[in-house]
């Protein structure tokens, strides 16, 4: 059995070491791969591992041997399912391994722009406080978030865990999803009173084509005045160019992100020189802790395969 990790960095990067993997076959590692290098690479291998390399119908095609594809992320819509069902193909997730990290990175976005702590930190070591007049220098406006109402698009487990700090806050739960929950303390909205009512506004949908460019110039036009949008799900959801219209412009007050529609950043990126965005390069799943866990469901989930009972099948 040949098995290939492509991208094999999202394990590697953090100390993973590959060697359990080498007890079921031959193993090979590429810690970054080329669009245009996968087809070879794949072309002979009956199980490959990938987090974001495109496996699609055309490089799919190339793979007569393919059984079984493990993808190195909740998200997978780099690969074909539908190739995949169609041709046996059995395709697993990681599941719920980054649900609490990227719920936690959600709102450290929140935090960073109602409490403004980066702003007093810089504030202080540029001598603001030591030449203040008074012992307490309000440089800049704050904000109780438990006086703002939270907007959630999407209601995965991700969602949820969002909704579950939310209301720990105490702040006014909004959430928009075709497919609600027995979650109490929200109330289910349309999509129009989401962007009308929220004050910030929180994206956790998958990508999907219905999903895709979802929030664009029309969408953002409907946001309520001085809203906060925060996108940590998928680059594409967000037309960037109508993102960076919207800021420029006042009709949103601030603007974070996580993910890009084209990553790693490119130099014309639309919302690189946007005004009021704050930006962390995808790394709201990564911490040392989601890392384990990750390495850990994505062997289970093999092991589970090779005995014939598969988890977390897409």
């Amino acid at each position: 059995m040949k098995i290939v990790f492509l991208d094999a960095m999202t394990l590697t990067d953090a100390g993973a070491d590959l060697a359990p993997f080498k007890a079921f076959g031959t193993l090979e590692e590429y810690p970054v791969v080329k669009e245009g290098d996968i087809i070879p690479l794949i072309a002979d291998a009956d199980i490959v591992f990938c987090n974001k390399a495109k496996l699609t119908a055309e490089k799919l095609q190339a793979a007569k041997r393919l059984q079984y594809i493990g993808v190195l992320a909740t998200g997978f819509d780099n690969v074909d399912v539908d190739y995949c069902h169609r041709h046996g193909i059995t395709v697993c997730n990681a599941g719920v391994y980054s649900t609490d990290n990227v719920a936690q990175q959600v709102f450290a976005f929140i935090l960073h722009h109602f409490s403004k702590t980066a702003a007093f930190d810089a504030f202080v070591k540029q001598g603001g406080w030591v030449n203040a007049p008074t012992f307490s220098p309000l440089a800049y406006h704050t904000h109780v978030i438990s006086e703002k109402t939270l907007g959630i698009f999407g209601f995965g487990n991700i969602g949820q865990a969002v909704a579950k700090i939310a209301l720990a806050f105490g702040m006014k739960v909004l959430v928009c999803t075709r497919s609600p929950k027995d979650f109490a303390g929200v109330e289910y909205v349309d999509f129009e009173d989401l962007l009308a009512q929220s004050d910030i506004l929180s994206v956790h949908c998958p990508l999907t084509e219905q999903t895709r460019g979802i929030f664009n110039r029309e969408a953002f036009g409907k946001c309520k005045p001085g809203a906060l949008f925060i996108n940590t799900s998928r680059g594409p959801v967000v037309n960037e160019t109508d993102l960076c219209a919207a800021l420029e412009a006042g009709a949103l007050a601030a603007a974070a992100v996580d993910v890009l529609a084209v990553e790693p950043m490119q130099a014309d990126c639309p919302l690189r020189k946007a005004k009021n965005i704050t930006f962390t390069p995808h790394i709201g799943w990564a911490s040392d802790e989601a890392k384990r866990r990750l390495f850990d469901i994505t062997l289970q989930n093999f092991q589970n395969y090779l005995a014939g009972h598969p988890t977390h099948v897409i």
